[in-house]
C-alpha cells in the first residue's frame, strides 16, 4: 500500500472516531439528563446562573460539532415539518444563519490572503465582528470605496478536507444500506449521497456561485418581482464572495414584521410561488435552498434571493415528468400520474403498469373531497416515489433535491398565505412545457433527425454486416460483461472458492484415511480421520439438501 493512501486510511479513520466520540459524548450526556441525577445537576446550573442545554439545544450542537456537512442536512430538515416537529425546527433554524463562528481576525486575515491586498485598500469600510456564520461559509458587513454595501463571505478554513471525509464514509453507509436493504433500491440512496455530495462540493467553489448569481440576474432581468443582488466577480475568488448587501429586507418567516410595514403576505406568498416555478419550468434551473434565511422581502413586495450556492439543474426529462404529474394532479387522472414516474424512471414497458394505476387510484381516492386549490403538492409527489419505490423502480437522484425545493417553498408559501393555491399556480406552466415539447418546430426538428438517422443506418448497414460477419470468421469476436456491483461479484467468487476448498480438503481426507486404513489397519489417527471426514461431508450434504429445499 502506498504512503499517501496509508495516509488517507488514517484521515477516514480519525474521522471515524471523532464523529462517533461526538455522538457517544452528547448521546451520554442526553440519557444523563433524564435521570434522577441529570435533574439535580439541572436544578444546580439553573441556581448558579450556568447554561442548561434542552433535547433541542443538544441536538443542534451535536450537528455544529459534526461539522458542515451534517449542518447542511440539518438545514434542510429545518425546513421539513412533515419530518420533524416545530420545536427541533426552531432549534434547527438557528444552523442556517447562527452556525458557530470561528476566530475573526483568522477570518479577516484569510480575506487579505485571498484579495492579495490589505483591507483597507478594497474597502472603505468593514465590520470586524461576522453578521452571519453558516455551514461553509462566514459572512461580514464591508462597504466598497464607492459605498456600494457588499458583503464578504470567506470559507471556513480546512473545510474541504472535513467534507470529502464525511462525504467518504456517508456513501460507504449508503452502500452498505442498499445492499442489505433491497427494498431501498428504487430511493438510490448512494445517488442521493452523491448528489447531495456533488452540490456541496461545488457550493465549496465560490466561482461556481458567482456564476449562478449571473445566471439568475439574467433570468429575472426583466421580472420586477423578483430581485437577484450583484456579484462582483473582480473581488472573488475560489474561497472568497463579495456580493451585494440588502439592507432593506425583511425575512419571510417574520409575517407581523412583514405586515407592519404595509408588505402584503399574500402577495410575497404569490410572488415566491411563481418565481420557483419560473425557474424549474421554464429554465430548468433552479434554487435548490429557498429556506427563509436565503429570502428577504423587498419593498412592493419584491422578492430577493441569496446564497446561490446550492442549485438544482433539471433535464427536459425531469421538466416532463413535473408537468405531467402536475396535470395528472389537477385532472386526479392515476393513469397520467402512472406514465409520468414510469417515464421518469426511464423504463419503456413496465410490467404492473395496471397494479400502479390502481395503486394511485386508491392514493387519490384519499384527496377526493379535497378542492384543487388545497392539495398539498409537494406531499402528493413525495407519496408517489415513496409509492413507486415499492414496484424496485429507480427514481433519479437528482429529482429529490427538486422535491426538498419545492416543499420548501410552498411551506414558506403556505405561512405567509395558508390560502395560497398553489396546485392551480403550476398548471399553466405545466401546460407551457407540455405544448413546447409538441410545438410544429420541434416535432419536424424530431422527425428530421429521426430520418437522418435511419438514412445513415441503411447505408451502413451492410458494411457494419459484413465487418461483423469478418470478425466472427476470425474469432474476433468479444462480449463484454459488466456488473454494477463488483463487490458483491468479488464476494460471491470468495465464498465459491472457499466452499470448493473446503469441498476438497474433505474429500481429500476421506480418500486419504481410506488409503491410510488399507494399508495400515492399525493406524488410530487415520480412523479418526475417516470418522471425522465422513461427518463433515454428512453434515455438509444435509444443509446442501435443506438449502435446496
Amino acid at each position: 500500500m502506498r504512503l499517501p493512501h496509508i495516509y488517507v486510511s488514517y484521515l477516514k479513520f480519525n474521522r471515524a472516531m471523532e464523529i462517533t466520540g461526538i455522538l457517544l459524548s452528547q448521546g451520554f450526556d442526553e440519557l444523563v439528563s433524564r435521570t434522577w441525577l441529570g435533574r439535580r445537576i439541572r436544578k444546580r446550573r439553573i441556581r448558579r446562573a450556568r447554561p442548561v442545554y434542552t433535547t433541542e439545544e443538544r441536538l443542534r450542537l451535536t450537528i455544529e460539532d459534526l461539522g458542515p456537512t451534517y449542518i447542511k442536512f440539518g438545514q434542510i430538515l429545518a425546513d421539513r415539518p412533515d419530518v420533524i416537529s416545530e420545536r427541533f425546527r426552531n432549534e434547527l433554524k438557528k444552523l442556517q444563519s447562527k452556525a458557530l463562528p470561528f476566530d475573526d481576525q483568522w477570518a479577516r486575515n484569510l480575506i487579505e490572503d485571498e484579495l492579495g491586498a490589505p483591507i483597507d485598500r478594497v474597502f472603505a469600510t468593514f465590520d470586524e465582528t461576522c453578521m452571519a456564520s453558516a455551514s461553509i461559509g462566514q459572512v461580514y458587513g464591508a462597504t466598497l470605496l464607492d459605498g456600494s454595501p457588499v458583503i464578504v463571505k470567506i470559507r471556513r478554513p480546512k473545510v474541504e478536507q472535513k467534507i470529502k471525509l464525511d462525504l467518504y464514509l456517508m456513501r460507504y453507509l449508503a452502500a452498505k444500506l442498499a445492499q442489505n436493504y433491497p427494498e431501498m433500491a428504487a430511493i438510490n440512496i448512494v445517488g442521493v449521497v452523491d448528489e447531495f455530495g456533488e452540490s456541496i462540493l461545488r457550493e465549496l467553489d465560490y466561482h461556481h456561485e458567482a456564476s449562478n448569481i449571473l445566471r439568475f440576474r439574467q433570468m429575472f432581468e426583466n421580472e420586477p418581482t423578483v430581485y437577484i443582488p450583484k456579484v462582483y466577480p473582480e473581488y472573488t475568488t475560489q474561497r472568497l464572495l463579495v456580493m451585494e448587501r440588502i439592507t432593506n429586507g425583511v425575512t419571510p418567516d417574520d409575517a407581523l414584521r412583514l405586515r407592519a410595514q404595509g408588505l402584503d403576505t399574500q402577495q410575497i406568498a404569490l410572488n415566491g410561488t411563481k418565481a420557483l416555478l419560473t425557474m424549474t419550468l421554464r429554465h430548468g434551473f433552479f434554487h435548490a435552498d429557498p429556506h427563509p434565511g436565503n429570502l428577504f422581502i423587498l419593498p412592493d413586495n419584491v422578492i430577493a434571493f441569496i446564497d446561490f450556492g446550492m442549485v438544482g439543474v433539471l433535464t427536459p426529462r425531469d421538466m416532463n415528468f413535473l408537468a405531467n404529474i402536475s396535470l395528472g394532479f389537477v385532472r386526479r387522472d392515476p393513469a397520467a400520474i402512472a406514465d409520468a414516474l414510469i417515464s421518469l424512471c426511464n423504463v419503456r414497458f413496465f410490467k404492473k403498469r395496471d397494479e400502479l394505476i390502481f395503486s394511485l387510484q386508491q392514493l387519490t381516492a384519499q384527496y377526493s373531497h379535497v378542492p384543487i386549490d388545497k392539495l398539498d403538492y409537494a406531499g402528493m409527489i413525495r407519496q408517489c416515489i415513496d409509492l413507486i419505490a415499492k414496484y424496485s423502480l429507480q427514481i433519479p437522484s437528482g429529482i429529490f433535491m427538486l422535491v426538498k425545493s419545492l416543499a420548501t417553498i410552498q411551506k414558506v408559501a403556505e405561512a405567509l398565505d395558508p390560502d395560497i393555491p398553489f396546485t392551480p399556480l403550476i398548471t399553466p406552466y405545466a401546460k407551457e412545457v407540455v405544448m413546447q415539447r409538441f410545438a410544429p418546430r420541434k416535432l419536424a426538428g424530431e422527425l428530421y433527425q429521426a430520418l437522418k438517422n435511419y438514412a445513415t443506418l441503411a447505408i451502413n448497414l451492410p458494411n457494419d454486416i459484413s465487418e461483423i460477419l469478418y470478425k466472427f470468421k476470425q474469432g474476433e469476436i468479444k462480449h463484454n460483461i459488466h456488473f454494477d456491483n463488483s463487490e458483491m461479484l468479488q464476494r460471491a467468487v470468495r465464498n465459491v472458492g472457499f466452499r470448493m476448498a473446503y469441498a476438497l480438503i474433505l474429500v481429500g481426507l476421506f480418500i486419504g484415511s481410506v488409503l491410510l486404513i488399507n494399508s495400515h489397519s492399525d493406524l488410530g489417527y487415520a480412523k479418526f480421520l475417516l470418522w471425522a471426514s465422513s461427518l463433515l461431508i454428512f453434515v455438509l450434504i444435509v444443509k446442501w439438501m435443506f438449502r435446496r429445499k
